[in-house]
């Protein structure tokens, strides 16, 4: 069954040193890496078993000079994906990079919301569906949750409301930092929350899952990179932590502690 517009279908992780990289997240997530085969891109296909879930690009001279810098992005499937750049456009965010057809893939464009958060919209090719989010069940090496750090929640949620159909399915309290608000399209998918100063600007939390939280912080430690914080329990019982990876890209996990 294809995706529906307003999931989130892809994850990309953009960096100084693919190769460096792949070792990192190979170890911590056990993913197999791939190169894609597009020419001239060191673009890569990151798998978690028999399932694509993500990829990798090296940013190019040309993209550093225009600011980019490790991180990750999330994409978000849409029915047109000019009709949604315009739309977003009309909300108060802007365009990143134009409508641009891959072929065998498909068209996408990168945007950012009315404060800042960059994500991509696109319209696949194929009638497949993506699991690169895992939401029909708990699925190692894929995406488990998609958390949005914003500088205004209300905003944030009329914005992502109005352009792909999301809902709020509930909150828990954070003390003096608000709410958290979960995030309903389909099932639960994630959540929108306040940023403070230490949170730097508004941006995308991606979070992946992992079998054992402690296995992968000892990964993580022992291969170049740093715990930001965690891991701590979560409810439900299982744990999430932060973690930056070598090359300074920020990401979460979240798994069982064995």
């Amino acid at each position: 069954m294809p995706n529906k517009h307003g999931d989130f279908i892809w994850y990309e992780l953009l960096t100084s040193d693919a190769d460096a990289a792949q070792a990192f997240y190979g170890k911590v997530l056990d993913w197999e890496v791939a190169p894609s085969g597009t020419p001239g891109v060191d673009y890569r296909i990151i798998n978690a078993g028999e399932h694509g879930v993500g990829g990798m690009m090296a940013i190019t001279q040309e993209m550093a000079d225009n600011g980019a810098r490790p991180t990750w992005l999330g994409y978000i499937t849409v029915d047109n994906v000019d009709t949604c750049v315009e739309s977003v456009e009309h909300g108060g965010g802007k365009t990143m990079m134009p409508a641009m057809d891959i072929p065998e893939v498909g068209r996408i464009a990168m945007v950012a919301d009315a404060q800042g958060a960059p994500f991509y919209v696109m319209k696949p090719s194929g009638e497949g569906e993506s699991l690169a989010f895992a939401y029909d069940k708990p699925r190692i090496g894929h995406c488990a949750w998609n958390e949005l750090v914003t500088s205004d929640q209300a905003e944030a949620w009329h914005f992502y409301g109005v352009r792909f159909g999301w809902t709020k399915d509930g909150e828990m309290p954070m003390g003096p930092m608000g709410t958290y608000d979960f995030i309903r399209h389909g099932g639960v998918i994630g959540a929108i929350m306040t940023a403070t100063p230490e949170m730097g600007p508004p941006h995308w939390n991606f979070y992946h899952r992992v079998a054992d939280i402690d296995a992968a912080k000892s990964a993580i430690e022992e291969n170049g990179g740093s715990v930001a914080n965690g891991p701590m329990e979560i409810p439900g019982g299982e744990y999430a932590m932060h973690a930056l990876d070598p090359q300074g890209a920020y990401f979460g996990l979240v798994g069982p502690r064995k």
